[in-house]
């Protein structure tokens, strides 16, 4: 490659004697005469002088200004040891090429100027050899200037520092009690077997970053610290909507539950999918404090109780992310009628298929329907598909595959919400068998992706095969022939079931399994900011027990005095800095890098200073956190309620 910047004619070695300019050859002595005592070119054309007794002038001139064979050989300076004189040729001279003129060739001529043609892939590379770790100054280089650290030897420094017992923690304030309590504190790791591992010796607060990296240190923001405006947004008003109450609502306090809270968008009753009106209320169980969906069936009575029993043993074996969980079923009276009611989990802000794409709008009956993206059906049907499959498993049927019975939980991600309903229901009266029922669940299954991908509601899905002939139109082939196999019955002698049906759509669950992964990369990535704000948060709730607390255990200004004090001079380093001009300085990365070093007890200096300025210390953050142990330690022996987070 590098012999590419230069012309082949600049890289040849000049052969034969250099080319005259502006004088005559005919009294100038051959060179091959002086080096060989004869001229081989003599009779082919050679222009130079080949007679040594010819006119003694120009002789005596050609030794001043030419090659001199009495000339001494060199010889480098390091290498003499005295001055020597040679009287004859050099061994260099009488190896040498014999001399051509320029303009007299030969065939091998060109083959040689062509080998001495640059290569630079013939040189070797550089490599180290006898490298020294034990003596530095063998090295070349001086460990102790205080300018440069060699890495080959700070192994080797490291290693004799450590303690003979045990491994090392570099963590530990005395790592003498830590070697010798036979423990080792890191494992010991395959590619290290001699020496310890080596952790970074303190924290920044600098969660990894794998989407941002264009960013450079300052031109971060505060949100970058912190997960981000959108999914925090989201999350808050989950958590909300968890806590929602309606005072003065009339709903009943039932004996395990309470905090009834209506979730129903309208107040119509509906009593097509169970056979009895359906209400759903958000709930709070007074014995864990967690917060359910309970589905009431109002008018119920049960007349067998092993329905209950034996329904609910088999649908609590249920764990798929694509169905809502069943706990338990239980009658009641409290809404003034025989009440049968489901126990779910509670997803926060969710609504259902029917209201997300079927919801009646600005007095329509049906507000016009919007197209289905394909990639979005095709999310759907691979989650209702692993639904299925976990539920056909365990030989029992959904039977609830209908858009006012499927919560849309997050963008794109569906869940089965009223499982085992009708098997409790139907208890009794049901005479189809469970295989039957799951080939039921096919064809619904079918009948509901093709009613969200024409934007007809179920019921008014009455001309199937034209419906599917309309799927060509905005959809591709696969996806017709998906819902056309799922909605047709099987062929005599056929095996229809949902594991045929996950072989047939293979490559779609892949993808739709790519993209899950993604965005599970995408919530591991902004859980490990909260990872770092957790830890500080701790660090400084810490901080705020100890600082301006005044007395403590009977000594007077406790916190004014010893070690409380510098830790008050470093909470106005860190919350309370000020500009130049008496500006309040408001900057997050400060606050959280102090607190993290803090917690690290690293080795950095920092300069504490009183408000009066009147004192000043000089500590290290590691001094600093054994003042900050000690501290809080000295409060919990006053506590009676022992130390918060002492787990974490």
């Amino acid at each position: 490659m590098a012999a590419a910047r230069y012309s082949s004619n600049e890289l040849r070695r000049q052969v034969g004697s250099p080319r005259s300019k502006g004088r005559d050859n005919k009294d100038t002595l051959c060179r091959n005469i002086l080096i060989y005592g004869n001229c081989r070119y003599e009779d082919q054309g050679c222009t130079f002088n080949h007679d040594q007794n010819k006119s003694s002038s120009p002789q005596a001139d050609f030794g001043k200004k030419t090659f001199n064979v009495e000339s001494p050989a060199f010889t480098p300076l390091s290498q003499q040891s005295a001055p020597v004189k040679k009287s004859t040729l050099s061994s260099q001279a009488a190896s040498a090429a014999p001399f051509t003129p320029r303009g007299i060739g030969t065939p091998n001529l060109q083959q040689t100027t062509e080998a001495s043609v640059f290569n630079p892939a013939a040189i070797r590379e550089f490599t180290p050899q006898n490298y020294d770790i034990g003596n530095p100054t063998a090295n070349g280089v001086a460990q102790d200037n205080g300018l440069y650290n060699d890495p080959f030897t700070a192994m080797g420094s490291i290693s004799a520092a450590l303690p003979s017992a045990g491994q090392f923690n570099l963590y530990a304030s005395d790592h003498n009690a830590i070697a010798t309590s036979g423990a080792p504190f890191y494992p010991q790791h395959g590619a290290f077997p001699t020496g310890p591992l080596q952790p970074p010796n303190y924290h920044l607060y600098q969660p990894f970053d794998t989407y941002r990296q264009e960013l450079q240190p300052w031109q971060r923001t505060t949100y970058d610290f912190f997960t981000p405006a959108k999914v925090r947004e989201d999350l808050q008003k989950k958590m909300f909507a968890t806590q929602q109450v309606m005072p003065n609502s009339g709903l009943p306090q039932l004996e395990r539950w309470h905090s009834l809270f209506p979730l129903d968008t309208n107040n119509r009753k509906n009593t097509s999918s169970f056979g009895y009106p359906s209400w759903v209320y958000k709930a709070q169980n007074s014995r864990t404090g967690t917060h359910y969906a309970l589905r009431r069936l109002e008018g119920y009575r049960l007349t067998n109780e092993k329905a209950i029993l034996s329904v609910m043993k088999e649908w609590k074996k249920i764990k798929s992310a694509s169905v809502v969980t069943v706990h338990e079923a239980f009658t009641t009276r409290e809404f003034g009628d025989s009440s049968l009611i489901f126990a779910y989990d509670y997803h926060p802000l969710s609504k259902t298929l029917h209201e997300h794409y079927f919801q009646p709008a600005h007095g329509n009956r049906y507000r016009a329907p919007n197209a289905v993206q394909e990639n979005v059906l095709w999310g759907y049907v691979c989650q209702i598909a692993n639904a299925l499959k976990t539920i056909h498993s365990n030989r029992l049927a959904a039977r609830c595959l209908e858009p006012s019975k499927i919560i849309l939980t997050d963008t794109n991600r569906v869940r089965l919400a009223a499982c085992s309903v009708l098997d409790v229901v139907q208890f009794e009266s049901n005479t189809k068998s469970v295989l039957e029922l799951q080939q039921e669940d096919l064809v619904k299954f079918g009948r509901l992706i093709l009613s969200l991908a024409t934007g007809t509601p179920p019921a008014h899905l009455n001309n199937v095969p034209a419906a599917l002939d309309s799927l060509f139109a905005k959809y591709s082939a696969n996806l017709k022939d998906a819902v056309a196999w799922l909605i047709a019955p099987p062929n005599p002698g056929e095996s229809k079931s949902i594991d045929n049906f996950i072989s047939g759509i293979a490559a779609h669950m892949t993808t739709f399994f790519d993209l899950s992964l993604q965005d599970n990369d995408d919530k591991q990535f902004h859980l490990a900011k909260e990872l770092e704000n957790g830890r500080v948060a701790r660090s400084v709730m810490k901080l705020m027990t100890i600082v301006e607390r005044g007395d403590l255990g009977g000594a007077q200004g406790w916190s004014e005095t010893g070690d409380r004090y510098q830790l008050k001079l470093f909470r106005d380093y860190v919350f309370h800095r000020v500009e130049a001009d008496g500006k309040p300085n408001l900057s997050i990365g400060h606050m959280l890098s102090c607190m993290s070093k803090l917690e690290a007890g690293i080795d950095e200096m920092v300069v504490l200073t009183s408000r009066d300025n009147e004192t000043v210390f000089v500590l290290t953050y590691r001094e600093l956190k054994k003042m900050f142990d000690r501290s809080f330690n000295e409060l919990v022996k006053h506590s009676k309620t022992g130390a918060p987070g002492a787990n974490n």
